[in-house]
């Protein structure tokens, strides 16, 4: 079978679609025939050397993917030969072939194309586990999403706008918040021009609970105290990305003031199965996610799709912080 390898850490230029072993379905696995993959930020930074795959897990970028099952291995018996499917991964999917424990497989959902739903797992579960069964997030709330733009940001507008939640987003451009607009979006922050403390207070001065309930943020470090800030009381701060920095000062006295909550979560290195695992957030996001996509209330946000051997050309592109929503890989 063929994937894309690494030669050394580096640019995007150390990307090869390459010969590679075939891959086997273990016990408990299956083997898909992949159709496509998605790029995620974790790719980029794998691909740099700076995010290593856990123990066990495929040293192959792709941490989601649809396709069609293959075969069977032992012990499976809830899918068949044949099924399309889309799939969460710890690592694979740059690939024509990759083997996923069969309880990290979902349905497509009713009237998705199936190379579509291959950038759906990834974003699903991890901003309903984090704005839901780690946050709480209900009807009446008001949620800020930093990089509202992004996949995750693009998903959990749609997300929390099917839920009866007020939005609040950062962007960098004009171009990428009317997207946030248009999904939905009630406050419109550039990032670029305004402070989003000041623009979460205006925004919620006229409601009973003043501040974000709920802040979504991948910056980490940098926004750290302006995030506390933005919070209001009771609210929950869930830092899901490090790309502002991983160290900041924090003044506990504000977080008392607010009784505010700050977690801290990360998907790809949750077991399988158990508590807290993959299998039980993907159980939520099927019951929960694939309702409100199948009616139309989420879709997918595609910005292009590339063929896997021009795999460079999409990391480029996803560096470049022009892209809204998700960039497909297509393999078959």
């Amino acid at each position: 079978m063929r994937a894309i390898t690494i030669s050394e850490p580096g640019g995007p230029d150390v990307m090869r679609w390459s010969e590679v072993p075939d891959v086997k379905p273990g016990p408990g696995e299956v083997l898909l025939r992949v159709a496509a993959t998605a790029v995620n930020r974790a790719d980029l930074l794998q691909r740099q050397g700076h995010y290593p795959p856990p123990p066990g897990a495929s040293d192959v970028l792709g941490l989601e993917c649809s396709g069609v099952i293959a075969e069977l291995g032992e012990g499976v018996h809830d899918w068949e030969v044949g099924d399309e499917v889309c799939a969460l991964l710890a690592g694979g999917g740059y690939a024509e072939y990759v083997a996923v424990p069969h309880s990290q497989l979902l349905p497509v959902p009713t009237g998705v194309d199936l190379r579509v739903a291959a950038c759906l797992p990834e974003v699903a579960c991890t901003v309903w586990s984090n704005l839901v069964m780690t946050a709480g997030m209900h009807r009446g709330q008001t949620v800020l999403i930093h990089g509202g733009a992004s996949g995750i940001g693009t998903h959990a507008i749609q997300v929390a706008r099917a839920m009866n939640v007020r939005v609040a987003v950062t962007a960098g451009s004009a171009e990428k918040l009317t997207v946030c607009k248009e999904l939905g979006a009630e406050c419109l922050i550039n990032y670029r021009e305004q402070d989003f403390v000041a623009e979460i207070a205006a925004f919620t001065s006229d409601f009973a609970r003043q501040g974000a309930d709920i802040i979504l943020d991948i910056m980490g470090a940098k926004y750290l105290d302006r995030n506390i800030d933005a919070l209001g009381k009771d609210g929950n701060l869930v830092i899901i990305g490090l790309q502002g920095g991983v160290k900041a000062e924090l003044n506990l006295g504000k977080i008392l003031t607010k009784r505010a909550r700050i977690a801290a979560t990360s998907l790809r290195g949750r077991p399988v199965t158990g508590p807290g695992s993959k299998d039980e957030i993907i159980k939520e996001v099927v019951a929960h996610v694939w309702p409100m996509i199948s009616s139309g209330l989420v879709r997918p946000i595609v910005h292009d799709e590339v063929p896997i051997a021009e795999a460079a050309s999409a990391h480029q592109m996803l560096d470049s912080g022009a892209v809204t929503g998700k960039i497909l890989l297509s393999v078959a």
